[in-house]
């Protein structure tokens, strides 16, 4: 009410006679309280803002000659001697408000109780009356000095940083000396630690990214398929060469025993870029045919296949990491590299194709001819499985107990339920438990194809003989 009348009376230029140089001092108070909040609100969202900003936009500004982008980029050069100017802003800001407030505030509230006929010693009012006031002070600061104005800073940081690079300039210079105390006094407080305060710290580590998209993802903010690409990219060099191969009895080869009409007729059947040549068998390999090559030549007998159309094998070991084979392939600019283990036999292929699947996902070309599906109900109780079928995924589709443990494969199941290798182009039946399997088709001694049939009358008897 004092304020109100005084505001009232000072706009006409008239002054009660009951006013007090006390209700002066409280208005004056109350106006450097104000001011100090505000200047506490400023600096505290130029903080955020600054530090939330986009620096990479602030560069770009700054190289097009924007002279408020020019001087936020130099503040951001020295982060320590940034952040310890906006403390000694912030905190001396914060320091006054709390002198003013005991000064200012508490005395008078301590005697206008006392007025009141409060029968309590004046030392004890007044302590209560100043943490009252600090209380409903730090609200009032914490309030419109600290959380609105951080929030603002975050909202809109690049709009808000260049508006207030000018002040923070000056700030900078006033608050210089202090600054630098602190700054010298922090430093020999860390060297004492151990810690060199020189050292840059890393900027952001991989496990902060992955969990920023996860949230840019759970927000919408981040498409799903952005966040997986990314995600594989950390992948890569945590990624094997044998885990993304394609298995060598996937892999067509050419023989140096074959034909020429042979291999013409394997190339135009199979569509690869690339094929192997191999010696005496698949773990010989000597070379590598580039169909591009081979389909320009006129002459294509053994001779000059081997001269213009071939080139000598990229190895490498089947633990080498995903990301040093993309790196190797972009050295040597050979994207076919062929997968050897530790004694030097044929794992598989990695190429360029491989591993941008591993980025992106499955990608099928025109060049790509169409796969079965690995397992397949073709009747009652009866499956058409692939043999690079995972035995796993085999077990749960037809819900029979498999050794998973032992074989990873349908085709490695199969050949330990046969207790042999198959020959290429054999044809066989076997049975395990109460499972009846049709093999037609082998190649590369490995199973291609097998019918299963699972038999329930026998799969009862087999369990009430159990129980």
């Amino acid at each position: 009410m004092i304020t109100v009348r005084f505001l009232y009376y000072n706009w006409f230029g008239i002054i009660p006679d009951d006013y007090t140089e006390g209700n002066k001092n409280m208005i004056q108070a109350i106006v450097l309280l104000v001011f100090l909040i505000f200047l506490n609100s400023v600096f505290a969202g130029a903080e955020m803002a600054v530090l939330s900003m986009n620096e990479a936009k602030m560069k770009e500004l700054a190289e097009e000659g924007d002279h408020r982008a020019q001087i936020l980029i130099k503040l951001t050069e020295q982060p320590a001697h940034f952040m310890t100017a906006i403390r000694v802003t912030v905190t001396t800001a914060g320091f006054l408000q709390s002198a003013f407030a005991a000064e200012y505030f508490a005395q008078p509230m301590t005697e206008a109780l006392i007025r009141s006929g409060i029968d309590v010693p004046q030392n004890v009012l007044k302590i209560v009356c100043m943490i009252i006031v600090t209380i409903l002070l730090s609200y009032v600061s914490l309030l419109f000095g600290e959380l609105v104005p951080r929030r603002l800073g975050m909202k809109n940081p690049d709009e808000l940083s260049l508006r207030l690079a000018g002040l923070l300039k000056i700030a900078m210079i006033a608050v210089w000396p202090a600054t630098a105390l602190l700054t010298v006094t922090a430093n020999g407080v860390l060297y004492l630690m151990g810690i060199k305060p020189e050292e840059k710290e890393e900027q952001a580590t991989e496990e902060e990214i992955r969990m920023l998209l996860t949230e840019g993802n759970e927000q919408g903010s981040i498409q799903q398929e952005e966040s997986e690409m990314i995600q594989n990219v950390f992948d890569l060099d945590d990624t094997a060469a044998d885990e993304i191969c394609t298995h060598r009895r996937d892999v067509v080869v050419l023989y140096m025993e074959d034909s020429d009409e042979e291999w013409e007729r394997i190339i135009r059947e199979n569509r690869h870029t690339f094929y192997p040549v191999c010696g005496e068998d698949q773990d010989d390999i000597i070379h590598i045919l580039d169909t591009r090559d081979y389909f320009r030549l006129d002459d294509r007998s053994r001779e000059a296949v081997l001269q213009h159309a071939c080139y000598s094998p990229f190895f490498v070991p089947e633990s080498m990491r995903a990301n040093l084979i993309f790196r190797e392939m972009r050295e040597k600019r050979d994207y076919f590299a062929v997968v050897l283990d530790e004694y030097g036999c044929f794992v598989g292929i990695v190429t360029l194709h491989d591993l941008v699947e591993t980025l992106v996902g499955d990608i099928d070309d025109r060049t790509d001819l169409p796969k079965p599906d690995d397992i397949e109900k073709t009747g009652e109780h009866i499956w058409k499985i692939q043999g690079g079928a995972i035995l796993d995924d085999v077990a749960e589709v037809i819900n029979v107990e498999l050794p998973v443990e032992k074989y990873d494969t349908f085709s490695g199941f199969v050949c330990g339920v046969l207790e042999r290798v198959p020959e290429d182009g054999e044809q066989f039946r076997c049975s395990w438990k109460n499972l009846d399997i049709v093999v037609n088709q082998v190649r590369n001694h490995t199973v291609v194809e097998g019918i299963v049939h699972v038999q329930p009358e026998k799969k009862v008897q087999e369990q009430k003989e159990e129980i």
